[in-house]
Formats: C-alpha cells, sequence, structure tokens
C-alpha cells in the first residue's frame, strides 16, 4: 500500500512543507552564489528516472562554467580546480542538493530510493534493470547514500538499491531520512578525487 500511493503522497507534503520553511534559505544561497562566481545559479543535468524516463535534476550550481558536463566529479583530473568557493561548502553540506525538493514536488524523484544514475551510465542502468531499481522513482537520499555514497563501487551500489526495493515501507524510509542527517552532518562518504572502483559514482 505504501508504495502504491501513500509513499508519493509522503514525498509530495514533506518537499513542500521542506521547501517552505528552507525558502529563507534557498534565498540566501541563490544570492551567494551569484556573489561567489559568473553563471547561473542552478545547474542541471541529464538523469534517469522511474522507468528510465529521462528528467532534468536541479542543484545549485556549485562548479565554474567551463567545468566539463555530464561527468561525475571525482573523474575530473583536479575537481578542486573547478569547484567555487562557495561550492566547496555547498558540497561538503550536501546544500547544493536542496533544490531537487522541486523535482520531488514535480514527481521526477522521491524523498528516498536510488540516487538517479546520470544518463550515460550504462552499467549501473543494467545493473539497476536486473534488480529492479529503475521501477521507482530515484531519491534525494537513499540507501546506497548512507552505506558508502562516493566509496561504492557500482555493483555494491546496486545491491543496496536492491535491498532498499526489498524493505520499501514508511518506517524504512524514515530510517533512510534519519542515518542521511547523520551522514551529512559528517560529510561522510563524499569523494572529490577518487579511483577507478568509484567511476559510477552519480554525483
Amino acid at each position: 500500500m505504501y508504495r502504491n500511493g501513500l509513499k508519493r503522497v509522503f514525498d509530495f507534503v514533506t518537499a513542500i512543507v521542506a521547501f517552505v520553511l528552507l525558502s529563507p534559505l534557498f534565498l540566501v544561497l541563490c544570492v551567494l552564489i551569484k556573489l561567489d562566481s559568473p553563471g547561473p545559479i542552478f545547474f542541471t543535468q541529464r538523469r534517469i528516472g522511474k522507468n528510465k524516463r529521462e528528467f532534468l535534476i536541479l542543484k545549485f550550481r556549485s562548479m565554474k562554467i567551463d567545468t566539463p558536463k555530464d561527468q561525475p566529479t571525482h573523474l575530473l583530473k583536479n575537481p578542486n580546480e573547478y569547484i567555487t568557493k562557495l561550492g566547496k561548502f555547498l558540497r561538503r553540506s550536501s546544500l547544493d542538493e536542496l533544490p531537487q525538493l522541486l523535482n520531488i514536488i514535480a514527481g521526477h524523484m522521491s524523498i528516498v530510493g536510488p540516487r538517479p544514475a546520470l544518463y550515460n551510465q550504462y552499467d549501473l542502468i543494467e545493473m539497476r534493470d536486473m534488480r529492479g531499481a529503475n521501477a521507482v522513482r530515484p531519491g534525494l537520499t537513499g540507501w546506497a547514500q548512507v552505506n558508502g555514497r562516493d566509496e561504492l563501487p557500482v555493483y555494491i551500489k546496486s545491491r543496496y538499491d536492491a535491498q532498499y526495493i526489498e524493505q520499501m515501507s514508511l518506517l524504512f524510509d524514515l530510517k533512510c531520512i534519519i542515518k542521511t542527517f547523520k551522514s551529512v552532518s559528517t560529510a561522510d562518504g563524499i569523494v572529490e578525487g577518487g579511483s577507478a572502483a568509484k567511476v559510477n559514482s552519480d554525483d
């Protein structure tokens, strides 16, 4: 029952309330981003949604406008060369992800689910196909996110995604959300320049 309707209600109401409560922070960050470096406030990128439908994910821009597009940050030779001064804080605190509340309100994403893959992360998409993880809305956070995030190789990430599908419930979503706050507070699992084992990180 939860996954067939109540989850969407939970996502929509939670995202609306969070957006209203955080709107002053949104405005402050918008101003700071414009003052920090030239370029747009928001960054958009093609991601894979439910049933492999593409959508444009929203983020606060944390990188310079000459950064190579559609490439995970950790694959850049020198990611710090492209990250803005404010962007370092946004990424470490995960505040760059806040605009995805609008993706959730629009129905592209869920609060909790597999993190949306880049459209060209073909092996991750294929592994999720085999495990049924492409059949649900991707999440702002997820079970894989709170169990390693950027540190996870793709086959481990897809296993966590499968575990989430099997255990999906309101209580499990709340567990993921609580663990997310803990991970964000310690910047756990964030990698800005990784090894080949991390080539399929989504952020």
